[in-house]
């Protein structure tokens, strides 16, 4: 579901009143065609930036601008530094704040649930957006107009995804943010234009999208002041000019909080040598490509930690270990003994856990292969002899028998040959549709549907590798 085809990242609204900026989007990649100069902002404001470091535009799969080094940069010197009064969050509120503003933007964020939290601080952002003499307006200036999430690809596009989860996310957001235009239309019903938070202007579900989309895609979950307890808590931060560093799993720099007297700086330091045109790369996190794409906007290509969510269900294993060849009917009817496992691994019971996954760092998901061993097993005694660690560990040298791994690993490999079923287009066609230059948010949606496809098939090659060593195994020790 769209809006129309896509949340659309403009606006049209009234721009008359004079203590207002308009919340509408320039014709530049940038909201203004001038943005200020962030770095002299930063350092004017305290903070400091490394001679060698400057704002550029990235050439490579069309990452737009970054932070790239001028000159070769020494392992631990210090990037930038942002005093603890530039971070922008949700509680962090300028002198010339309003209280009533502030006390209506509370209230609207608590009708934000916690999984959506980049809206709650994005209401905050849309708010100094549409301020006149916003203290963060020289950050805010030089955001991208548009985003690449898929809230805002068109109709066919979210559809070109063929990926369930992901459809359910983007059609949730979209579905949220639909409805919290309407609440916050309510809530702000004869707010005077001096109390509103939005200085009178109407907000609607593509400007919270747009918020939404510059939050999750930028702000960073950092320590902020400690609870009752005297324990930090995280709190999103858009931390500038820091936010312009790209990510990579293999970074060049980290982001260090710096806890001085009274106050908490920012630090971005040089975790080895920077070369000379080098962009600065931050690890936004162990994420699978789920999250990058709805949160960021891209897609990493041989993600190590991606991975195709499926539900566990008797019947499909059923289905899937018959044409298999392997014969058991404990899938649809477990045994009370396996029942019994089962709900240990949180897939039976009274509110079980279903969702299982398939590649990532695990391969296997764990709770799955546990399953699997323990229902394609027929001696109690023998699963009975392991713990449930042992049995959810790819690495332990087939535990219930060299027969029972090989009918698990043929299981889950026609459970592959199911899952890739499921998509519309086969991986070669793909990859076709690439190269005959895709573009836009039709080539992101045919990337993420082809890195989903490589990784089923790269847990078949795997599993398959598995079964012909212990097909080898067995026939050795059959022959000695």
């Amino acid at each position: 579901m769209g809006f129309g085809g896509g949340l659309k990242a403009a606006m049209l609204m009234s721009s008359s009143l004079s203590h207002v900026r308009p919340i509408t989007c320039a014709s530049s990649s940038r909201l203004v065609s001038h943005p200020h100069d962030l770095v002299k902002w930063v350092t004017r404001e305290g903070g400091f930036v490394h001679r060698a470091v400057k704002i550029a535009q990235l050439d490579s799969g069309g990452l737009g601008l970054g932070l790239v080094a001028k000159e070769e940069i020494p392992i631990g010197s210090e990037l930038i530094v942002l005093p603890q009064h530039l971070p922008l969050h949700f509680t962090s509120f300028h002198q010339d704040s309003n209280d009533d503003e502030n006390s209506l933007l509370l209230q609207l964020s608590s009708h934000v649930p916690d999984e959506l939290w980049a809206m709650k601080l994005g209401l905050k952002l849309l708010r100094e957006r549409a301020k006149l003499g916003s203290f963060w307006w020289p950050y805010i200036s030089n955001l991208p107009e548009t985003y690449t999430l898929p809230i805002f690809f068109p109709g066919e596009d979210i559809k070109n995804l063929q990926y369930a989860p992901v459809l359910h996310q983007v059609n949730k957001r979209c579905r949220f943010l639909l409805d919290f235009e309407k609440q916050v239309k309510r809530t702000l019903v004869g707010v005077t234009p001096d109390k509103h938070p939005f200085g009178g202007q109407e907000v609607d579900a593509s400007s919270l999208g747009w918020a939404m989309s510059a939050v999750s895609s930028r702000a960073f979950k950092l320590h902020g002041n400690k609870n009752a307890n005297g324990m930090n808590f995280d709190i999103p931060m858009m931390l500038p000019l820091i936010d312009m560093c790209n990510h990579s799993f293999d970074p060049n720099a980290r982001i260090v909080q710096e806890q001085e007297t009274g106050s908490t700086n920012m630090r971005v330091v040089a975790e080895k040598v920077i070369k000379e045109d080098d962009p600065l790369l931050l690890c936004y996190g162990c994420l699978n490509n789920d999250l990058f794409l709805l949160d960021y906007g891209f897609v990493i290509q041989s993600n190590p930690y991606d991975c195709i969510e499926l539900r566990y269900d008797g019947a499909l294993l059923e289905a899937a270990s018959t044409a298999a060849g392997v014969s058991s009917p404990n899938f649809s009817t477990p045994a009370p003994w396996q029942e019994l496992i089962l709900s240990q691994l949180n897939l039976s019971g009274e509110a079980p856990d279903l969702k299982v996954s398939l590649g990532g760092e695990e391969i296997i998901e764990g709770r799955l292969l546990a399953a699997l061993r323990v229902l394609l097993a027929s001696d109690k005694e023998t699963v009975q002899k392991y713990d449930l660690n042992t049995l959810q560990s790819l690495d332990a040298e087939a535990p219930l028998g060299v027969a029972n791994d090989i009918a698990v690993f043929r299981t889950l490999i026609a459970l592959c040959v199911v899952a890739l079923g499921h998509f519309p287009t086969k991986l070669m066609d793909d990859e076709s549709l690439l190269k005959q230059g895709a573009s836009g948010s039709t080539e992101l949606a045919i990337q993420f549907r082809i890195q989903k496809k490589s990784i089923i098939i790269d847990v078949m090659k795997n599993l398959a590798r598995k079964v012909k060593l212990l097909s080898s195994n067995e026939t050795v020790t059959a022959e000695g």
